[in-house]
């Protein structure tokens, strides 16, 4: 993609008065749950640079929380990117960033240590989904839910392998067991998938706090048509219904651009 030009000659002087308008509509929510006693999860809303994200951290000790916060500091740090392949570059950096601290971090302290990560990324009508550990992104579209990222867990490996069946595997004992996770690897094999945004395109990004109480039925009935903090506080209420076993979060993207929508001027920093 080219970047915007910042000359104003190449732009109408009526449309650079226009204020930029991030065409999306965000919120998300976090709860303890009924269980916990500690909200190890954080969140990132970024509309201004295009980066969303969930990370739910592990290790208990008060450490999984700053292993969360840690990621999630590390990307609200990423900045303005002039394409998408730079913005998922930053994406890469800031994660094995947080990696290299959450390890150094475990190391002081004498035990494993990690959080999973789930970040939606979107430049222009692009968007790359990126995560590591068992957190989710789904998407609505035509009145329809699909998952776009695909767990990091020794559940969904023996369910690829076709050892369990999907019936078998909600009852499976280490069905929570996650396989990758930022902190615990040396060099963390991100998933990632991406495509093109329509008008209308809903994205949900959530901690397994969440996908443990709830089908995609029940999220897709709370989000489809819904305004993004409305669903967002639904979905909590739905997960704290349940039981509220665990940590939930959720973060909630619309994406709305505006016909005449101005793109925001490229001044790329690093």
């Amino acid at each position: 993609m080219t970047p915007r030009s910042l000359d104003p000659f190449d732009v109408p002087l009526a449309e650079l008065d226009k204020p930029y308008r991030p065409p999306f509509r965000c919120a998300a929510a976090t709860d303890t749950g009924r269980v916990r006693q500690i909200n190890e999860d954080n969140y990132l809303l970024a509309p201004e640079i295009g980066v969303f994200a969930v990370a739910d951290g592990m290790g208990g000790h008060a450490a999984g929380d700053v292993a969360s916060a840690t990621t999630i500091e590390c990307l609200a740090s990423i900045g303005t990117a002039v394409s998408p392949g730079d913005l998922f570059s930053r994406t890469q950096d800031r994660i094995l960033r947080a990696n290299m601290a959450i390890q150094e971090l475990a190391r002081d302290r004498g035990h494993i240590i990690g959080t999973t990560v789930a970040v939606l990324l979107a430049f222009e009508n692009d968007f790359a989904c990126v995560w590591l550990g068992d957190s989710r992104i789904y998407r609505i579209r035509g009145g329809a839910i699909a998952q776009l990222s695909r767990d990091h867990t020794e559940v969904q490996r023996l369910l690829d392998e076709g050892t369990l069946t999907p019936e078998e595997a909600k009852a499976y004992p280490r069905r929570n067991v996650v396989t990758r996770a930022v902190g615990v690897q040396a060099e963390p094999e991100l998933g990632m998938t991406h495509g093109a945004m329509e008008v209308g395109d809903v994205f949900l990004i959530c901690s397994d706090g969440l996908t443990g109480h709830a089908e995609p039925a029940q999220i897709l009935a709370e989000l489809d048509g819904a305004d993004p903090q409305a669903a967002c506080d639904a979905l909590i209420a739905l997960a704290l219904a349940d039981g509220g076993t665990d940590n939930v979060t959720v973060v909630v993207v619309r994406y709305e651009p505006e016909p005449d929508a101005v793109d925001p001027p490229v001044l790329a920093d690093t």
